[in-house]
This record gives structure tokens, sequence and C-alpha cells, in this order.
């Protein structure tokens, strides 16, 4: 045991959390691990130290008995107190402080979860306003049906690899400490296939086309994504399938634009219709729909039809249509047509003089 004190020996004052502690030994395990200085005894020692220090300090029983002494010799024989630096508590902080660090990689074959998958799908507004059930083929691996997904032969199974024993990794010893490197002929799994399948040339897995059936709610947008469980791709050793995602893109519509569930389309009207009044054919898409037009509506006007937009996301009401009146000026006209507009235009030419005299005579009847 180090006669030191454990707080001076990682650079953290007796008021230290729990947190400041750990990071401070990890990066003091860091700056003297053995790896990394080979052949200094005085690093060696310094690293030991440290160990020792924080398999106190980490534990809170042990710090609060360590402080209650106020010294290292005051708890050096309390009963089952124990600063071997080779204890659970520093066993298991150093496989999560060095794993990575120093190639270290689990010793056998995990099973491994599939990888996700996304499609892009478009579809037009009427299925968003109906909802739909689309077939879609997607290109994926699966499990290879000849050997099961083992990669071998049918009738045979994968060996122990011989270069790590079926471990996976390959320890080398260094003082104290024994470091382990992921085995490069099995790459980890600590098996090897020595008879490969010829149906998915030892791999295991097959790439096949698969169609899945996707059901489109109504109300979608664009961007909207829809997950379907275990369609992505499949696992390694007996590992879940992943997901497959399919992205909605909603295609432009020629007659209709959209603002959150309520369409809007331009209609346009003829003059006389704008002057007079009368009812005009729209569109929806539930079917054509007559539109009652007050005399005098002037270009722009918007009419709203409740009900006639897109329905939910959420499956609670539906949108608006919103129709918006342009004026539809011909471009030929017969003899009779313009006959008649010329008309209209001398009476309304009439009209403005008639108004134009009255301003003056008022003027001249306030001011004469």
């Amino acid at each position: 045991m180090s006669s030191r004190d454990y707080y001076e020996i990682l650079g953290v004052g007796r008021e230290a959390t729990a947190e400041e502690i750990k990071k401070a030994y990890r990066r003091l395990a860091l700056k003297y691990h053995p790896d990394r200085n080979p052949g200094d005894s005085e690093c060696q020692e310094r690293f030991k130290e440290i160990n020792e220090a924080y398999s106190v300090l980490s534990d809170p029983e042990k710090r609060a008995t360590y402080d209650r002494y106020g010294s290292v010799e005051g708890i050096r024989d309390f009963a089952g107190f124990s600063t071997s630096p080779f204890g659970s508590t520093f066993g298991s902080l150093f496989e999560d402080l060095f794993d990575g660090f120093f190639g270290t990689t689990s010793r056998r074959p995990r099973p491994q979860r599939g990888a996700d998958l996304r499609y892009d799908l478009e579809i037009d507004l009427l299925e968003v306003a109906t909802g739909a059930e689309k077939e879609i083929t997607i290109p994926r691996h699966e499990t290879c049906s000849s050997c099961g997904g083992s990669g071998s032969r049918r009738g045979t199974q994968p060996s122990a690899c011989p270069h790590c024993r079926g471990t996976g990794q390959i320890r080398y010893s260094q003082g104290f400490f024994s470091i382990g490197q992921t085995c490069g002929r099995c790459r980890g799994e600590g098996r090897i296939i020595t008879d490969p399948c010829p149906s998915c040339s030892g791999e295991g897995r097959v790439r096949v086309e698969r169609r899945i059936s996707v059901r489109i709610p109504p109300g979608v947008e664009s961007g909207t994504r829809l997950r379907i469980a275990g369609e992505g791709e499949c696992g390694f050793n007996g590992g879940p399938r992943g997901d497959l995602y399919v992205q909605l893109e909603v295609l432009p519509h020629p007659v209709f634009g959209r603002e959150g569930n309520d369409l809007v389309c331009e209609v346009p009207i003829p003059y006389t219709t704008a002057v007079l009044g009368g009812e005009v054919e729209v569109p929806t898409l539930q079917g054509p729909h007559r539109l009652y037009i007050p005399p005098g509506t002037q270009p722009g006007k918007s009419f709203r039809l409740k009900g006639k937009g897109l329905p939910s996301l959420r499956g609670h009401g539906r949108g608006d249509l919103q129709v918006r009146l342009t004026i539809k000026v011909p471009t030929r006209l017969t003899v009779r047509e313009r006959e008649l507009l010329e008309e209209l235009s001398r009476l309304e030419a009439g009209a403005g003089e008639e108004e134009h005299k009255g301003i003056f005579d008022r003027l001249r009847e306030r001011w004469g």
C-alpha cells in the first residue's frame, strides 16, 4: 500500500466528486500506462499507485472509511478493506477505459441486428386523400437457406480458429498486464469456415428481391417516413432483422395546390358571370361541384368549400377547398360579341362623362 495521500496521488481535492475522481484517474492511467512507457519502472510504480488510490476513492464506503481515519495507515487493518490494484473495481474500469484503445474485443461472435433500409416512394394527391396500399420491391440480404446462416456447407460446421484457439483474441503479456488484440485470421469470430456453403460463398446470407405491401394512411405529406418493423437486412449470428423506412414524396397535382390540409385551385369565369352572377362548375377531389357566384364578384375573390380538402393524418376532420376566381378574357370575338361590347363601352364612357359633369356642377353650386 502506498504511504502517500490518495487525493494527492490523483491530484484532486478532498471535496472532489466521483466524476472528478474518475476523470483524474483516466487522465493519469493513460499517461502512466506501461504499454505507453515500456521499460520505465518508475511509470509502472506510479501506475500501481494510481490504481491503488482509485480503488479506494471510487468506492463510497472505502472512501468514507479512509476519510474517517485520516491516513492510509489507519485503515490498513480495516476488516474486508482491500486496496489491491487488481480488485473488481479496477478490473471493470480498466475494461471500460482501454477497450478499443488497445484493440480489446469480444471473444465470441455475438448476435448483431441487421441494418435498416430506406425506400423512396412517390404517391399522388388522390392517394393522400383516400389512403392507399402499395406494393414495392426491395433488394435486401436474407439468411442463406442452404446453410442456415452458418456459412458452412450443409452437414458441416465452422471449426475453432487454430490461431486464437476459438477465443477471437491473441493475448500478450506486458509486465503484470495481459493485453488482448483481435485475431487477424478469424477477425475476432473465434471460428473459421473450412468448407464454405456454395450458395452464399461462406457469407451466410444471400441477396434477394422481396415484395412488400405498404399501407399509406390518408393525410400524409412529403417527407413522411413510414417504419415497417423487421423488413430490413437480416442480422448476423442469429441477430434480429433491421427495419424498413419508406420515405414518401407527394407528386405535384396539375389542378390543386396544398396548404396543410386545405386544397387551393384557381377557376376562371367569364366577365359576364362576374358582373351578373351565376353558377359555375368547380373541380374537387370528390368530383365536380356547383358554386354560386354573386353579382359584382371581383377578380381574386376566394370561396371556401368546407370539408372538400384533405383528411387529417390524425384522423380528425378534413381541410377545406379554397376556390380563387380569375376573369377569363376571350381572345377571339364574333361580330355580334364585338358589337355588344362596343355598345357597352360607349355606355360606360357616357356614364363616366355624366359623372364627371355632375362633379363640376356640384362644385359650382358650392363655390359659385
